[in-house]
């Protein structure tokens, strides 16, 4: 199992996980195919088969918190990704 996979999976994990590195989430969003741009201050845009979000990179902490994991697992459900 590749480092995205694992990632992927772990975006799925119930209950939510707190210690998913946001670079992960972001390398896992390119390999799908995802645009990804700059927004202001931390925000990142995205659009991944249509669907569009807009995401807050985590700082000070690398890893995204239960919130922003559990935002992202909508938006791969939305784009029709799943594990």
């Amino acid at each position: 199992m590749g480092k995205h996979d694992r990632t992927l999976r772990a975006v799925f994990t119930t209950p939510t996980p707190s210690n998913i590195r946001w670079s992960d989430v972001e390398s896992l969003l390119r390999h799908l195919g995802a645009e990804i741009s700059e927004g202001g201050g931390s925000r990142v845009r995205i659009v991944l088969r249509g669907v569009r979000a807009v995401f807050h990179r985590s700082h000070p902490r690398k890893e995204a918190n239960q919130s922003t994991v559990r935002d992202v697992r909508s938006f791969l459900s939305e784009a029709e990704i799943r594990p």
